[in-house]
């Protein structure tokens, strides 16, 4: 399982990379609207909705708020405000899940909601970053790099390291011990992220914060698509990713994070 894990990684970062660096804006953003739709797909999967065509309809209902928000004044940034809120909330249901965990999937009102409001604010944000001019790919990138270097340093020091439990309920295997592993590589990361990219010292401590809170988040979101997944009775949202499952169990951290450090670079941007 390691072994097929780590070789479909090593096949697709390179090409995710490379997509992010030289793909014009528009492109990536088709791109990447590809993989949310894909990962609708399974959320509706998750919802306990198994008919081909019943699975559209929920994509389909989906969609049109990741187009429909850049005609309204500011749509893409309330969405994404509201993506980054709307995790405290995430935060909460996990919380409640953890100490009353359910045994049936969620229903459609709930469950629809969530994973519209799980995939859109990811979308917008990451295509938002990478066309903006003072940000841009580099930053697409750190902030991938970030989630998911935190997201395996988690696993192997939970894994080796784990014995205390963080929420048995939502996700068996995550542990204390794996959160503060991943903490402590955002706070690595963050220090040589800000040198590289060029951050004023001034802002630096605000941007390793960011990079902090945003690893902190990360780590909702997968407990939050764990919750999910929990109630619906699988392990994997999916099959298309051999040794990682579905597109949703690969970008489940990245959820959370996207519209977190999005919010938090613009709050920065304010200051001063």
């Amino acid at each position: 399982m390691l072994k097929q894990r780590l070789l479909t990684a090593a096949l697709l970062i390179p090409l995710m990379v490379a997509a992010i660096l030289f793909l014009p804006n528009g492109v990536l953003a088709i791109g990447l609207g590809l993989i949310a739709v894909i990962g609708l797909w399974e959320w509706a999967g998750l919802m306990g909705i198994d008919p081909f065509w019943d699975r559209w309809v929920y994509v389909m209902l989906v969609l049109p708020l990741m187009w429909t928000a850049g005609f309204v004044p500011n749509g893409f940034l309330v969405i994404i405000y509201a993506g980054a809120a709307g995790w405290l909330v995430g935060l909460m249901m996990v919380l409640w899940f953890s100490f009353r965990p359910a045994t049936t999937p969620a229903n459609w009102a709930v469950g629809g909601i969530a994973g519209a409001f799980v995939v859109v604010p990811t979308w917008i944000s990451l295509v938002i970053l990478h066309g903006d001019k003072l940000y841009g790919p580099r930053y697409v990138l750190f902030l991938m790099v970030l989630v998911w270097l935190a997201d395996a340093v988690a696993y192997f020091t939970g894994r080796y390291f784990g014995s205390h439990k963080l929420a048995v309920n939502v996700s068996p295997g995550k542990t204390w011990e794996g959160v503060w592993g991943a903490l402590s590589v955002a706070l690595a990361m963050s220090l040589t992220g800000g040198h590289l990219l060029g951050i004023d010292p001034v802002k630096l401590p605000m941007f390793v914060s960011l990079c902090v809170i945003t690893v902190a988040f990360s780590v909702v979101g997968d407990l939050f698509e764990s919750m999910f997944k929990r109630r619906a009775g699988v392990k994997d949202s999916g099959s298309l990713l051999p040794g990682h499952g579905g597109i949703m169990d690969r970008i489940d951290s990245l959820t959370a994070a996207a519209p977190i450090f999005v919010t938090g670079l613009i709050l920065m941007e304010s200051v001063g």
